[in-house]
């Protein structure tokens, strides 16, 4: 039993780690979405900073959303910005997302928002 009890606590606890940052430790600063033209064709930009408010190294997962001109949603894609790195806490991580969409004419609006957190 006291072994039972032993393994529990070694695989909870590292769980209780993982509950000290939460998506509300972290911000996405200057996100600035861009639909542009090249030689290539039609490209979607979507850079930001990526901020961890936390005090401990955590990283996190955002959530980007495409959506027409009456707000339907046409596209929704996730990613980890600092890949399987940490972010240090008061640092931040840019990134751009936009290599995840293709463009569609019929994209107006960007949103961006933190859907998970975790350590490396």
């Amino acid at each position: 039993m006291k072994i039972l009890i032993a393994s529990a606590l070694f695989f909870i606890a590292p769980m209780g780690a993982q509950a000290a940052c939460t998506a509300a430790d972290f911000s996405i600063q200057n996100f600035q979405p861009e639909l542009s033209s090249g030689s290539i064709g039609r490209r979607v930009t979507l850079k930001g900073d990526l901020v961890n408010h936390c005090s401990e190294p955590f990283a996190a997962q955002i959530e980007v959303v495409a959506k027409d001109s009456r707000g339907r949603e046409l596209v929704s894609k996730k990613a980890w910005p600092a890949g399987t790195s940490n972010i240090a806490p008061g640092k931040s991580v840019s990134f751009d997302l936009g290599r995840l969409f293709r463009f569609r004419s019929d994209m107006t609006t960007f949103s961006a928002r933190i859907v998970g957190v975790r350590s490396w």
